[in-house]
């Protein structure tokens, strides 16, 4: 690994897609760049912001200025925070409000917020004209290391997460690591779950670094945009060779099948953000993959362990509500887990470890060792 970066040093990432290609500017201070940068990219474009009413009372003023600053017209749509925008309502206030500002398709509807504005707003953006663009300005840890990078925009169906949306890049991401100060502990402990997984999948080297330094990370040291920086060039590797999830970018997604279907068994609530279902996965998809003979148990337990030494839930029995139907029940879950995106004509898919820093995508799994795991997991 390279050393830390000075907070001063800004970073680049390139997302390398041809003509649609983008970067990501990593750094303190650089929501302030935002006009200009949005300026130099596009002279005499109107913008709309959509945000969140949490994050606009922290950020929504300064992004305006940067905006007004570089001569751009804006106007502002917010939402309630959390998943309850991430709905057919949800896009259906975001879309219609687009059209009263009269966002045109040259024009650039700018996501300010974490996961939840970036897919709604990007879903917006996609289906809005046949197709806006749009930046984002990701506000969370998880966003700025996951969500706000590779072009996925959607909206969840009650029958399960993120059934609804498109493949739309941005043609910008603002990634201000300053922002991150006004997370709660538990957000930003959620964002790192998806950090942790870039090491997890391929990169033992970086997970090997993330044991060492991660309370760095967490104070806002010098540590955090390295961190930040390596997760983005992790993901847009993967999304330049595989954009549409056709075969290696499945990778992103260790964790998310087991976690998708635990957010959906607490109905996309605070009690389970995001972050801590991909949590809980990665570590059943460890347990799982050790189970089946492809890693050591000592390799699972030490994903287990790092993840629990910053104080992420790491098991089924930690997430809030467990005994409540939907949770203690592995039909339920695995009734939740056949919605997952990846199930193939019925078959599921599932990423799991060959080691720590190598991942790979398992179809066709059989259903009863998931069912039989999942039971002797909600008995344990």
């Amino acid at each position: 690994m390279t050393a830390p970066l000075k907070h001063s040093a800004d970073i680049t990432v390139d997302v390398a897609l041809g003509d649609r290609a983008y970067d990501i500017v990593i750094g303190r201070g650089v929501l302030a760049s935002l006009g200009a940068r949005v300026a130099a990219l596009r002279p005499g474009v109107r913008t709309a912001i959509v945000t969140d009413r949490t994050v606009a009372k922290h950020w929504l003023d300064q992004t305006e200025r940067s905006l007004t600053e570089a001569g751009i017209a804006t106007s502002r749509v917010i939402v309630e925070e959390g998943e309850v925008s991430k709905t057919y309502s949800g896009l259906e206030k975001v879309s219609e409000a687009l059209i009263a500002a009269k966002i045109e398709r040259n024009d650039l509807v700018i996501a300010l917020g974490g996961g939840v504005v970036g897919d709604l707003a990007g879903f917006a953006a996609a289906i809005l004209r046949r197709g806006v663009d749009f930046v984002q300005v990701p506000t969370s840890l998880l966003a700025q290391v996951d969500s706000s990078v590779g072009g996925k925009t959607g909206i969840n169906s009650p029958q399960g997460k993120n059934l609804l949306g498109a493949f739309h890049q941005p043609v910008l991401v603002i990634a201000d690591t300053s922002v991150l100060d006004t997370l709660s502990p538990r957000q930003f402990r959620a964002g790192y779950a998806e950090v942790a997984k870039y090491g997890v999948l391929g990169d033992e080297a970086f997970f090997t670094w993330l044991e060492a330094n991660h309370a760095d990370i967490f104070s806002g040291g010098t540590a955090r945009e390295h961190a930040i920086a390596t997760a983005c060039r992790a993901k847009a590797a993967i999304v330049s060779r595989d954009e549409r999830e056709n075969g290696e970018r499945a990778l992103l997604n260790l964790g998310h099948t087991f976690g998708h279907a635990l957010e959906a068994a607490t109905g996309f609530s605070d009690r389970l953000f995001h972050g801590e279902g991909v949590s809980v996965g990665m570590v059943l998809a460890a347990e799982f993959s050790a189970e089946l003979g492809m890693i050591s148990e000592a390799d699972a337990a030490r994903v287990e362990r790092h993840l629990a030494s910053v104080g992420l839930p790491t098991h089924l029995q930690h997430i809030a509500g467990f005994a409540q139907e939907g949770l203690a029940d592995a039909d339920a879950l695995m009734a939740l887990m056949a919605q997952d995106k990846k199930v193939k004509r019925g078959k599921l898919t599932f990423i799991l470890l060959q080691a720590i820093g190598r991942a790979v995508v398992a179809n066709d799994v059989e259903p009863a060792l998931v069912r039989a795991f999942l039971q002797q997991k909600l008995s344990g």
